[in-house]
């Protein structure tokens, strides 16, 4: 295959900001008395802040108006973002750097696709953002995954077709988006998973571009 460009998404692929994702929204739970479980974080990957408040509102028969909504949400926000400001390139999970780098060379696009508002901002305090030509996070799109928009905006941005286009993701949301909108899923992560991902790998260490597109021809 031809392959023209690269989409990543950011929590549980480039870094390991899940956890911090999940410590806030477990602290917004125990406020209505309940708490998040590891299982019911699965759902939650990919998941816009909104929508993940309301699913954590719902699960504890909570009811609160939009305003009030509004204004839990912006807490969240508030406490993943102190406890990411002073995260660094140890948050980096294994092999990223060097898989980046590695796609660079090979004149191959890279872009950002999260669901998350705060992924270009993480991106630019750890030191990466060079590698990316085009940032798309929540910021730049109004429907969630599983619907496509934000990798869709990734590939006409970085004017490639989704077809010639792999996705990197690690949510079952993310993986149905990328089928979706016609492109080439890998799943990072475990496969259990994953399952409507084309590939999965637990992880970029020691991984390479020629062993994926190897795979994805073996598959084919």
């Amino acid at each position: 295959m031809e392959l023209s460009a690269c989409i990543f998404d950011l929590d549980g692929v480039i870094v390991d900001t899940a956890k911090f994702h999940f410590d806030a929204w477990n602290r917004m739970a125990e406020l209505f008395g309940g708490s998040l479980t590891h299982t019911q974080n699965e759902e939650l990957k990919g998941v816009s802040r909104m929508a993940s408040l309301e699913f954590i509102l719902e699960r504890n028969n909570i009811q609160k108006t939009q305003e009030e909504k509004n204004a839990l949400a912006a807490q969240k926000n508030e406490w993943y973002l102190d406890m990411i400001k002073n995260i660094g390139k140890d948050e980096l999970l294994p092999g990223v750097e060097l898989f980046l780098e590695s796609l660079k060379k090979k004149n191959i696009k890279i872009g950002l696709g999260s669901a998350s508002r705060n992924a270009t901002t993480i991106l630019k305090t750890i030191g990466i953002d060079h590698f990316f030509e085009v940032f798309i996070d929540g910021n730049s799109v109004k429907k969630s995954k599983p619907h496509p928009e934000v990798f869709l905006k990734g590939a006409a941005g970085l004017s490639v077709e989704p077809s010639r286009c792999i996705v990197f993701e690690d949510s079952e949301k993310g993986v149905k988006a990328a089928n979706t909108g016609g492109f080439i899923p890998i799943g990072i992560g475990l496969e259990e998973n994953l399952p409507e991902a084309r590939l999965v790998y637990p992880g970029f260490q020691n991984l390479t571009l020629e062993m994926i597109l190897q795979d994805l021809d073996n598959i084919s």
